[in-house]
């Protein structure tokens, strides 16, 4: 299906990756270490059909978490018919109370949703995790198609594949959508030491934004401006911010935060400013929330899910916790407040003294695991110097929201690098690939 010329520029694309400062970067033990994001270039392709499926699955998920976080800043009638316990709601360390009562521009909560899947070997599609927060990761496969286009031109003109070039233009629709008085639309980076600053740089220069960070906004009489280099201020309504929401206004939330805008929240909550993602998306992050969202799309949108959970208990119910306990070497442990392929363990890879302290900490603790039966990812082939060697991979999806729900016909997927490894994340070594949608 692909152009074995294509396969031939890889090294190519690599050295052009680099030049252009495509890296992820991770404070370990108090040091920041940038690092190139291997790409390869056999691509991960799917079907129109079976896109089109994903596509529908997507769509219904987020118009639910959208709901829920609605509800759950407001009415929390979800919670009073009982189908989340309470404190699966206020014990979520995702949970901001300061968010009680705010409405967003247009009710839009996730306008970017980072939504990661696997494909199982008998070809069907599980959702792992849902990221509503600050998603990253798209702009790595915009620049390797970009590049690929380049080094190899007959592959894509031999190809019937799906353009994903037109992320930025998604982006800057939603954005538009959600802008407050027609202000400038701006994406707030805490800076080049960032895991994602190349992601920060690289969609404002697509999206036609500025890039700015804390100190060149401030707020003057409840409005948000942007002080351009001769002191002028000019009037922002959208801002696309990359940093978390503890750090976001130090006079709201953690208030040693340096790359915030003092009442920028305050802004906000009186309607005269975007901010997206919405603050308070983390309680959709939740892993345990995400065992409830099949029952979300029931509640919300009277509807059955299209796309399935992997298999997943709750220690918190006594039932699953008995499941958990019978069958604790066949599951895969996660702490609910962990990302990034941290706080995630095997059952089967524990000694004994291990297994018995987690299970102690487990009943200790039960809201804050969950368990899930271990999905055999289907294998895909990427390069090893000449050879190709499967590996594990996922796929992260983004779902774009404005007047509707709009997926973008691309991805990120990730794979690990270690053949013995389920663990794909960047900072946990993986590389990426180009996702090829097929067209009809």
């Amino acid at each position: 299906m692909y152009d074995l010329d294509l396969l031939e520029h890889t090294d190519t694309v690599n050295e052009l990756l680099a030049r252009y400062g495509v890296k992820f970067g991770i404070y370990k033990n108090n040091t920041f270490k940038e690092q190139l994001f291997p790409f390869d270039a056999i691509p991960r392709i799917i079907e129109h059909d079976e896109f089109d499926h994903l596509e529908k699955g997507l769509k219904q998920r987020v118009m639910a978490l959208n709901l829920f976080l609605k509800d759950i800043y407001g009415k929390k009638q979800i919670v009073k018919d009982n189908v989340i316990p309470e404190d699966f709601i206020f014990a979520s360390s995702g949970y901001m109370a300061e968010c009680e009562g705010v409405r967003p521009p247009k009710d839009i909560y996730s306008h970017i949703s980072g939504i990661d899947l696997v494909q199982a070997k008998d070809k069907k599609w599980y959702i792992l995790e849902d990221n509503l927060r600050v998603p990253s990761g798209a702009s790595y496969p915009m620049i390797a198609r970009e590049l690929c286009r380049r080094s190899s031109p007959l592959t894509f003109q031999n190809t019937r594949l799906e353009d994903n070039r037109n992320y930025a233009r998604l982006l800057r629709r939603t954005m538009d959508y959600v802008n407050v008085d027609e202000g400038h639309t701006v994406i707030l980076t805490p800076g080049r030491y960032n895991a994602a600053y190349f992601e920060h740089s690289y969609l404002a220069e697509k999206t036609g934004s500025h890039l700015v960070n804390g100190s060149e906004l401030v707020v003057v009489e409840d409005k948000l401006y942007y002080q351009t280099f001769d002191g002028k201020l000019e009037r922002v309504g959208a801002v696309y911010r990359r940093i978390s929401d503890e750090y976001l206004d130090p006079m709201n939330f953690n208030p040693e935060s340096v790359i915030g805008i003092p009442h920028i929240y305050d802004v906000y909550r009186k309607g005269n400013v975007a901010l997206i993602n919405a603050p308070g998306n983390g309680i959709a992050d939740d892993k345990g929330i995400y065992y409830f969202v099949p029952k979300m799309i029931k509640y919300y949108l009277d509807e059955e899910p299209i796309l399935d959970n992997a298999p997943t208990y709750l220690p918190f119910y006594e039932e699953d916790m008995r499941y958990v306990l019978e069958n604790f070497d066949k599951l895969v442990l996660k702490d609910v407040a962990e990302a990034g392929g941290y706080g995630v363990v095997f059952g089967s890879s524990m000694s004994a003294d291990q297994k018995e302290a987690f299970i102690g900490l487990l009943k200790k603790e039960p809201r804050r695991f969950i368990a899930q039966e271990v999905i055999d990812f289907l294998d895909i082939d990427i390069l090893d110097g000449s050879s190709e060697v499967p590996r594990k991979a996922d796929l992260r999806a983004f779902v774009l929201m404005a007047d509707e729900p709009l997926v973008w016909k691309s991805g990120l997927t990730r794979f690990s690098r270690n053949p013995d490894s389920f663990i794909v994340n960047s900072s946990q070594g993986g590389g990426f690939k180009d996702t090829w949608v097929l067209s009809q």
